[in-house]
């Protein structure tokens, strides 16, 4: 399983992705979730992936060499005009590769199913965000639903619904997306750190801010243990239940 977080501000666009793939508790692995596409001063993509590692490595393949080589540049990532058809190729693509397994005699089409998250900004396009489901649609983030979630995501959603501000800064977003994982990586083994991130700021159009978040992280262990003594104290700050009858 994995967790992958995009949140859309009205300073950009921030991801983080952690790195954990497991097939049982004897066979964990650390593998890269988020990948870039960029064209300085042109464009800036951000995809992260959570499924079938297999699935999710194959399409990622297809988009890099179809972006890397000449006689495969149709379709091309990094020459499409705009993220809503940047968001139907890894669609298309996603949807390609799953029904080649069905093709080659696996039926089972759940075991191959991923879903992905993509954003960025191409020229003068606003910055947009896409959730992508294994079927190959998609919706797209907006003013009621402004930040998507992938992989195991339960754990780390009640933060984000009662914090998050389109407003707040990246600094501040950070903290956030930070506080979910954390509280996510202590209810389930199967994410766990490294965490990727990448900060992407309206009109850049180029990598912004990237990183690797490492389990010895001074930052990462200040906001693990600061936030549940928080927590604590507005704890004691509340009425107490009267169990009298």
């Amino acid at each position: 399983m994995t967790y992958c977080v995009a949140m859309q501000l009205e300073r950009g666009l921030l991801f983080m992705s952690d790195t954990r793939t497991n097939s049982g508790v004897d066979n964990i692995s650390t593998f890269r979730k988020m990948f870039h596409f960029d064209v300085e001063g042109e464009r800036s993509i951000t995809l992260m992936t959570a499924g079938n590692l297999a699935t999710t490595q194959a399409v990622v393949s297809l988009l890099q060499e179809r972006s890397k080589s000449a006689d495969e540049r149709s379709p091309d990532i990094l020459d499409l005009p705009t993220m809503f058809q940047v968001a139907g190729l890894i669609g298309q693509t996603l949807r390609e590769v799953i029904a080649q397994h069905d093709d080659n005699g696996q039926k089972a089409s759940s075991t191959f199913s991923a879903t992905m998250l993509v954003g960025g900004q191409i020229g003068n396009g606003e910055p947009r965000l896409y959730l992508i489901y294994p079927e190959g649609n998609f919706i797209e983030a907006s003013a009621d639903t402004p930040y998507f979630q992938i992989g195991e995501t339960k754990y780390g959603r009640p933060i984000l619904v009662r914090a998050y501000d389109p407003k707040m800064s990246f600094e501040e977003a950070m903290k956030l997306i930070l506080v979910s994982f954390d509280s996510t990586i202590k209810a389930n083994l199967s994410v766990a750190l490294p965490l990727d991130y990448h900060v992407y700021t309206t009109d850049s159009l180029g990598r912004g801010r990237t990183g690797r978040i490492e389990p010895d992280d001074p930052y990462y262990q200040e906001i693990s243990s600061g936030w549940g003594v928080a927590l604590r104290e507005a704890f004691s700050g509340l009425p107490d239940f009267s169990f009298e009858s």
